[in-house]
């Protein structure tokens, strides 16, 4: 997801996918540590919308 669309969200959607993305990536480690991960670029992907999101939250807090 664009950092573009995550601006539109308001902040309750954002949190809500947030919580989705920590819960993702906890379960892609989990399969990285057991072997079973297929595709391991999908890691680095998860930590940069983590990050974007947690931008967006925090640029909307300053201006708010």
């Amino acid at each position: 997801m664009k950092a573009k669309d995550m601006r539109e969200l308001s902040v309750e959607q954002l949190n809500e996918k947030l919580s989705a993305y920590r819960q993702e990536l906890f379960n892609l480690r989990f399969q990285h540590a057991t072997a079973q991960l297929e595709n391991t670029q999908r890691i680095p992907a998860v930590k940069k919308n983590i990050a974007r999101i947690l931008t967006v939250l925090r640029t909307k807090e300053v201006g708010a």
